[in-house]
């Protein structure tokens, strides 16, 4: 399975909140350290649970308005959406296995 899609903030309401499945939205930039280092470890949850879970990118610098709207003031920050509310926030770069157990209501 390939990296995450990204999204936007024209597509956000399609792609997240009117999912029939949770959605993870990875809210990134492209020059946040961090950022690049936890989208690999998304990819790899993305190939092993992605029948449960989707996961999205969203880049906070091109799509303000969403990150705005979310009050994102600092990246990565992930949010689970379950029927198009909020239903969990991760904020930092984790490692597998914490991403993995932050998650386990959502692909456990």
């Amino acid at each position: 399975m390939s990296a995450a899609p990204a999204i936007t903030d024209a597509s956000f309401d399609a792609d997240v909140l009117k999912s029939t499945k949770p959605v993870l939205v990875d809210f990134w930039a492209e020059w946040c350290g961090p950022c690049r280092a936890v989208g690999p470890i998304l990819d790899q949850l993305r190939a092993e649970h992605g029948d449960k879970l989707e996961i999205v990118k969203l880049n906070v610098d091109e799509n303000p308005q969403t990150a705005m709207a979310y009050q994102i003031t600092s990246i990565p920050a992930m949010k689970v959406f379950v029927n198009g509310e909020v239903a969990k926030t991760i904020i930092g770069a984790k490692p597998k296995p914490a991403l993995e157990h932050d998650l386990a209501d959502f692909i456990g």
